[in-house]
């Protein structure tokens, strides 16, 4: 079988190496941090051994047995611009510190795409968070900043990283496909995100080549139809296009009731699915989905009212309606050529945790 064309079936590992604080509040008790850049600043000396022992506990060879164990087949581990150390640019957000992040994240990485070999599994390795931040979210590395599009040397950084995680794992088995940043944000210009994208292809082929790894490009919370026609073969080879798929961020969504989830998932979203499947010209995965219906757990930055269309329920309610909202997504992204769940683990919302969705019986209990 052509492994670069199978099936993924998988679930990210968030908040691992790019710290999120609603998945991880334990981390940032005491702290007016809400990211991993300020959480580093502010921590100072203390952040290397407290991150270090995160790194250890957080997601561990267990997990990927466990992960494995349950008929999945691919993680994508979401990264950070300073992987390789201290040679990122410099942001005001730092501070005084030149270089505040914690170094060792990328032995860490190394570990793990050993454990993903031990196991069979698949790894999308993600450009999760660039210098500058290239969305805002706290996911991106700095909340409320969205400067990576501005200055040249923060776009040089980016292609930087993916050039070197690209020759360094350029022959390990596990290595699946490289993405080459996570949701640049609607406001950033398209045509700058399009030849960053061209650019980071060419640099990910010096070293990998098509039949092993695939590129991946994320949508940039923009329709599909922009995309028609761009990275097509056969001048780009193995080239995938992401979507990730949410029903908890627009107000539309939050005052919906779950009927309406239901038919967004199976419907709206399946025509989405045929409609880019039949124009697009490339493989589709969708790298992030969850369970979650509730804002109030995940955002740092929304205001209220924080209605949801389970907060009304008893508990065996909102186990039905949850393990319908599940097998509703699933109908749907098993028509792409994968999905990843967000996330394996969480400290405090299970419905954005695969591992505790699927022992609550939300999730099947083998993806096989």
């Amino acid at each position: 079988m052509d492994k670069t064309a199978m099936k993924l079936r998988g679930v990210n590992l968030g908040s691992w190496l790019v710290l999120e604080k609603w998945m991880v509040p334990s981390l940032f008790e005491g702290l007016q941090a809400t990211d991993e850049t300020t959480w580093c600043a502010e921590m100072g000396p203390r952040a290397t051994e407290r991150l270090r022992a995160h790194w250890d506990s957080f997601i561990t060879r267990e997990d990927f047995r466990w992960i494995a164990g349950h008929g999945l087949n691919a993680v994508r581990i979401p990264v950070g611009h300073w992987i390789f150390g201290p040679d990122y640019p410099y942001h005001p957000k730092y501070g005084d510190n030149r270089h505040p992040f914690v170094t060792g994240g990328i032995e860490v990485l190394d570990r793990a795409m050993d454990w993903a070999q031990e196991f069979d599994l698949r790894v999308v390795l993600d450009l999760h968070a660039a210098p500058g931040c290239q969305n805002g979210f706290d996911n991106g590395g700095i909340k409320d900043v969205c400067e990576w599009h501005t200055k040249a040397e923060y776009r040089d950084h980016s292609l930087s990283v993916l050039e070197r995680l690209a020759e360094r794992y350029r022959n390990h088995p596990a290595l699946h496909a490289i993405e080459v940043l996570n949701e640049p944000r609607w406001d950033v210009p398209t045509d700058y995100i399009k030849a960053y994208y061209l650019d980071a292809y060419e640099r990910i082929r010096r070293h990998c080549p098509p039949e092993r790894v695939a590129v991946v490009f994320h949508d940039g919370f923009r329709s599909f139809r922009e995309f028609l026609g761009f990275m097509q073969p056969p001048q780009y080879l193995n080239v995938i296009f992401d979507i990730h798929r949410y029903q908890c961020f627009e107000r539309c969504d939050i005052d919906a009731d779950i009927h309406a989830h239901l038919r967004k998932s199976a419907g709206d979203w399946k025509d989405e699915a045929d409609a880019i499947i039949t124009e697009l010209g490339l493989p589709t995965i969708c790298g992030e989905w969850s369970l979650g219906l509730d804002l109030k757990v995940v955002s740092l930055w929304a205001e209220g009212p924080f209605n949801h269309a389970l907060e009304n329920m008893d508990q065996f309610q909102q186990n039905v309606a949850s393990r319908g909202y599940a097998d509703a997504q699933l109908l749907t992204f098993e028509k792409y050529q994968g999905w990843f769940f967000w996330s394996y683990r969480t400290e405090t919302t299970p419905a954005w945790s695969l591992r505790s969705s699927v022992e609550r019986d939300w999730l099947p209990s083998s993806f096989a």
